[in-house]
């Protein structure tokens, strides 16, 4: 199959927890670290979302960028936020239907605690990452992305994540965040639910880059920039 040298990005439309109604959304630097590094190595990527549109901000990541930025740490978040065209890229997404598989090379789910209501939900999302597993193409995400694969069925109906080796936002970093008593459920306990081997830095909020196969995945906002190196690395070494 040609390579297109292009990358699907999901992001969340859910912007608020529902049963406390806290903010919530795309945790920004779990794209803008991403696609820093795709970009960087020649690729070129769309962003979608399951029900198309503005997609809202968790207000959250924009506090935690600016202290980042001012004590010198970084500063990617920051200086997108700042662009006006990056943040238009924001403003009217395609919905996951329309995507084809075919235009990309991989898919990554970005975060944010707004997907845990509504990437499980998407039939769209399911199937569009059954056809890229099937394609034989990379499968990425990260922090809360993987709820995205909690749905996910082969057509033998397996889950599509029994087996693997995976990883995702822990449920001590929940309870560390305060959001343990706001979420819709456990991540870490439905991705093993579902068979697959989890795995978590030794320290909370620590990178951590799980590997197998072609799904790669990154447990927390810290570990977007290394899921970035992780799938461009994955599509350079492709034949």
């Amino acid at each position: 199959m040609a390579r297109t040298n292009r990358i699907l990005i999901i992001v969340t439309n859910a912007d608020e927890y529902e049963k406390v109604g806290f903010r919530t959304g795309l945790w920004l630097g779990e794209l803008t670290h991403f696609y820093d590094v795709a970009e960087e190595a020649g690729y070129q990527m769309d962003i979608a979302s399951p029900s198309g549109g503005k997609i809202p901000l968790d207000p959250e990541s924009l506090i935690i960028s600016e202290v980042s930025h001012t004590v010198g740490m970084g500063g990617s978040v920051s200086q997108r936020y700042e662009n006006r065209a990056y943040m238009n890229l924001l403003q009217n997404t395609p919905k996951v239907s329309e995507s084809n598989v075919a235009a990309y090379d991989a898919i990554y789910m970005t975060g944010g605690h707004g997907v845990m209501f509504d990437f499980p939900k998407s039939a769209a999302l399911a199937k569009l990452t059954v056809k890229f597993y099937e394609s034989n193409k990379i499968i990425a995400a990260v922090c809360h992305g993987p709820a995205g694969l909690l749905e996910v069925k082969l057509g033998n109906g397996d889950s599509l994540i029994n087996g693997k080796a995976i990883t995702g936002f822990s449920w001590r970093e929940e309870e560390l965040a305060k959001r343990d008593h706001a979420v819709p459920f456990n991540l870490e306990a439905e991705l093993q639910k579902r068979g697959a081997k989890y795995s978590k830095a030794l320290l909370p909020f620590g990178s951590h880059v799980v590997e197998d196969g072609l799904l790669i995945t990154g447990q927390n906002p810290l570990s977007a920039h290394d899921v970035g190196k992780a799938v461009v690395k994955k599509l350079q070494e492709a034949p």
